[in-house]
């Protein structure tokens, strides 16, 4: 008898008011799919289960617009503060699931794979504390075991996320190579037409 698969959990973080980009991201079309979309697929595509979308800016228009099948939809009141009010959200709506990871995706960061949420996804651990890297640099996504939640959660304030609580713990992070498979480069001004 094998050992029971770990349920890791996809967290999509679509609330912002992409101030910058002229809209919310979560709204914007990219190869004939909404951003939200794409992300939620890309989750889905790498066995996540379940997947919380946290919406801000715009949420009825997105929940009107887009196809996100079984994935579970919160709002976050607080998204004008930043990502850290999405996180939190989203890490409070996953307390209620049986996951024991969760990876962090951004809506903003299309070119990351299911390959690459795969690859973190195969470091999971209740205790775990995994990113993807691109070359020198960590990215996205982040996988935090289910241990981690609360200091996450603590740690995190306005746009930093989980970055604080991460680099507190350095040590801990197991870093992923994803360079070879995914772009976590994110979009923030549209691109010329």
């Amino acid at each position: 008898m094998g050992v029971p698969k770990l349920s890791v959990a996809g967290l999509v973080l679509a609330a912002g008011g992409g101030k910058r980009y002229g809209g919310p991201k979560a709204l914007v079309r990219r190869d004939g799919e909404l951003l939200v979309e794409r992300a939620v697929a890309t989750a889905r595509e790498a066995g996540c289960a379940p997947i919380i979308v946290v919406l801000g800016a715009s949420s009825a228009e997105v929940r009107a617009e887009a196809k996100l099948g079984d994935a579970t939809i919160v709002d976050n009141e607080g998204w004008k503060s930043g990502m850290a009010s999405s996180l939190k959200t989203g890490l409070t709506a996953l307390a209620g699931t049986d996951a024991q990871a969760v990876v962090v995706l951004l809506v903003d960061t299309p070119g990351v794979t299911a390959e690459a949420v795969r690859r973190v996804s195969a470091k999971a651990g209740p205790d775990a504390l995994v990113t993807a890297t691109y070359g020198n640099r960590r990215g996205h996504p982040v996988l935090l075991g289910r241990d981690h939640w609360a200091g996450v959660a603590t740690l995190a304030t306005a746009d930093v996320g989980a970055r604080a609580y991460l680099t507190a713990r350095a040590a801990e992070v197991v870093a992923v190579a994803c360079e070879d498979c995914s772009d976590d480069t994110d979009l923030d001004v549209p691109e010329p037409s």
